[in-house]
């Protein structure tokens, strides 16, 4: 697979289906290394709300990456400059696809007329944004279904 025919679009609630997929099978796979069982269930279980993910989809700036048509990437932006969610499919991990989106994200929050960038990262993700020059604003504890999740707030200025 050659990445210079990987395509960056809006979504449309078509993805839907693929996006699901990906966001569930890419927290049971390379999450799975730093929560427990139960805590990739309930987080990956958040697939099934398909009214959020519409939601998500009709009213946020949310970015898909394809490769041959097929979806291997997608990140959304809410409130103009929080990213709420960035997930690469398990099998095209470490390919820069994390990165490309990062950075049409992050040049969205620019033109949206924000100096900074912020999101919550799982402990899996930090290393690749501390990569990416994000700082740790803080460590917290976020509470899911009754479970407790230990995540991070990052931010990077712009």
């Amino acid at each position: 697979m050659m990445l210079e025919d990987l395509d960056f679009r809006e979504a449309t609630l078509d993805d839907l289906p693929e996006i699901t997929a990906i966001f569930r099978d890419t927290i049971r796979t390379v999450n799975s290394q730093h929560y427990s069982e139960q805590q990739i269930e309930v987080w990956s279980s958040g697939a099934d709300n398909l009214k959020k993910w519409t939601e998500r989809i009709n009213k946020f700036y949310f970015l898909v990456a394809e490769l041959n048509h097929q979806i291997v990437g997608f990140s959304y932006l809410k409130n103009g400059n929080y990213l709420d969610g960035l997930f690469v499919h398990k099998d095209f991990q470490r390919q820069t696809i994390a990165s490309k989106l990062l950075r049409i994200i992050e040049s969205r929050v620019s033109m949206n007329g924000f100096d900074t960038i912020k999101s919550d990262v799982s402990i899996t993700a930090l290393p690749f944004f501390d990569s990416h020059f994000y700082e740790v604003e803080k460590k917290q504890k976020k509470s899911l279904k009754g479970l407790v999740f230990e995540n991070y707030i990052v931010y990077k200025d712009l």
